[in-house]
């Protein structure tokens, strides 16, 4: 049963193997089919690959819409490289186009003058592609703002399809520059943009047409670079270029000369031509084809000038309406000749009444003035900040008053309704009398010093343009008498009628040295003096006084102090042999 039994157990084991072995072949197969198809599809995919790669991808045509000479961009894969002109070409709505840029993924054009809206098409070598379709449009202005303008302003140019950039600053350059041309006179941007261009009117431009001008540089017919610039007008807007107006000053006091300087006001005032400030008239006081010269009026504010000009009016600027202010004066107290000095601002100028452009042509001070205790003082120096002035023979203690004249017009503007005068307070002055409370010594030889004491000597004035009023003006007005004479002097010391040299003066003391002088023969014709030797000292200071017809000035007058007697003495005389030998260095008996 053993035996018999495992003979019946081999059959079993070989039917096992067998199986395993169908088995693995099943599985063999399987997997020799599945390997057999991926390879077949991965070289389905290579051959799809290779075939597809000689045709380029979808193309980007970039922008969509652009206006000749504009720079358009395609974007892609498959160009290859640039060859030649020849070879490699652009045409948009069938017209050539200037490559720019050839690349194996990017080609850049300019669209020619003449393209008009259709299709962009590529040539390399015999492949022929089409990247889209590019609307051309036109450059349009809208509005021109403002119309009317003075060289040298801003204008706004505003519409649609200017291009992005006006391109090079090179005007020179082979592809032209977008620019704006105003009454045919071309004008470079300011600021550029697609719909808004920003230019500043030259001061060689006239009144005309203002039109955006486009550059546009074409290939030459055989397709090289380039044929000569031509440009895509707009349409046209008018511009009126007005004349520039230069108004001087623009702030100021009542009174204050306000000139008006341009062009084409005419040769004289029309019916109706007036100025205005902040709506009040102003009185004229000349009125010609360059210039015109108004006086800010008496009830002016601060506002705009107005000029209306054969029945237009025009504003040419803002003028601010100062009041006059005064800081301080100094010295409060003071003897007569004096120069008071009176600090602040906004005084105006002194001669700006006059109908000349210019305060130096005429020198018309108007009712310009300063009193001092009610008496007016002599001015010497009137600016906007300060105002200096001698104290006058005649003053007075008392307000120190400001006036500056000022007018209102007649309903014409010619002057005058009223002539009125704004008064400033500038504090309280104080005269002072000088007094003398001694001197010493009381004789002296040549070249002594002698002190004089006391008080309200005021300050030592020097002998300058000063001195001699009025030379100032004569110079301007080209007098030829002009000459400074003698009796110039403002402050001095006088030994028996001759000047002392000043070597220190204050308000309490003044030291002067004995003079040189001949004791015997000294005058002049018709008055000659025997004794010098002894004679009164003196100490004097000069001024002058208004005259009654409000002109300048009276002859000087003199504040003369007596301060003694005095006596030279025959003391510091030269060594007599001096005049024998003057030159001992020079003496040859040795």
């Amino acid at each position: 049963m053993r035996d018999e039994s495992g003979k019946r157990d081999r059959p079993t084991d070989q039917m096992k193997q067998i199986n395993q072995i169908n088995n693995t072949n099943q599985m063999n197969q399987i997997k020799n089919a599945f390997v057999t198809g991926v390879g077949a599809l991965s070289l389905w995919a290579c051959l799809s690959a290779a075939v597809f790669a000689g045709t380029p991808s979808a193309l980007e045509l970039h922008p969509s819409t652009a206006v000749s000479g504009a720079t358009v961009s395609i974007g892609g894969k498959g160009f290859g490289a640039f060859q030649s002109v020849h070879a490699n070409r652009v045409t948009i709505g069938g017209f050539p186009a200037l490559i720019q840029r050839w690349e194996s993924d990017l080609i850049e054009v300019k669209v020619p003058f003449q393209a008009q809206s259709g299709s962009v098409e590529i040539m390399a070598g015999k492949k022929k592609m089409v990247a889209g379709k590019l609307v051309i449009v036109q450059p349009t202005i809208t509005s021109v703002t403002p119309a009317e303008i003075e060289p040298g302003q801003t204008v706004q140019i505003v519409g649609a399809h200017f291009g992005a950039t006006a391109g090079p600053r090179d005007p020179n350059t082979m592809f032209g520059v977008n620019d704006v041309m105003i009454g045919g006179v071309v004008v470079r941007p300011r600021r550029w943009k697609d719909d808004n261009i920003e230019v500043e009117v030259p001061a060689n431009a006239s009144s005309g047409e203002v039109v955006v001008r486009l550059a546009s540089s074409d290939p030459l017919p055989d397709g090289s670079c380039c044929a000569p610039v031509e440009y895509k007008v707009s349409n046209a807007v008018p511009l009126t270029l007005i004349p520039s107006i230069r108004v001087d000053p623009v702030s100021g006091p009542v009174g204050t000369k306000v000139v008006f300087f341009g062009q084409s006001f005419g040769a004289a005032r029309g019916a109706g031509d007036k100025v205005t400030f902040s709506g009040h008239l102003a009185t004229i006081a000349q009125w010609s084809d360059s210039a015109i010269v108004v006086h800010l009026p008496m009830d002016a504010e601060t506002g705009p000038i107005v000029l209306t000009m054969r029945g237009r009016e025009r504003t040419v600027g803002t003028f601010s309406v100062h009041v006059p202010k005064v800081t301080a004066i100094n010295p409060p107290a003071a003897p007569i000749g004096t120069l008071l000095r009176i600090s602040g601002e906004h005084f105006g100028y002194y001669s700006e009444s006059g109908a000349t452009p210019y305060a130096f042509a005429d020198f018309n001070t108007g009712e310009n003035r300063v009193d001092i205790g009610g008496v007016r003082a002599v001015i010497y120096r009137w600016q906007d900040d300060r105002i200096d002035v001698w104290v006058p023979f005649s003053a007075k203690s008392g307000p120190v008053e400001i006036y500056r004249g000022a007018t209102k017009p007649n309903p014409d503007g010619s002057c005058c309704a009223t002539k009125d005068t704004l008064k400033t307070e500038a504090g309280a002055f104080t005269l002072v009398t000088p007094k003398v409370d001694s001197y010493s010594p009381q004789s002296g030889g040549l070249d002594e010093l002698i002190t004089i004491k006391g008080s309200g000597f005021g300050t030592f004035l020097k002998t300058a343009e000063h001195a001699y009023l009025g030379i100032n003006q004569g110079a301007y007005k080209r007098r030829e008498d002009m000459e400074l004479t003698e009796n110039v002097s403002r402050t001095e010391v006088l030994f028996n009628n001759v000047a002392a040299q000043v070597m220190f003066w204050t308000d309490t003391e003044i030291v002067v040295r004995v003079p040189h002088r001949h004791l015997y023969g000294m005058g002049k014709r018709n008055e000659f003096f025997n004794e010098l030797a002894t004679g009164p000292l003196i100490v004097r200071r000069g001024s002058w006084d208004i005259q009654p017809d409000n002109s300048c000035c009276t002859p000087k007058k003199w504040l003369t102090l007596d301060v003694g007697t005095f006596t030279i003495l025959a003391k510091g005389m030269p060594d007599p042999g001096y005049f024998n030998n003057n030159r001992p260095d020079a003496d040859t008996n040795q």
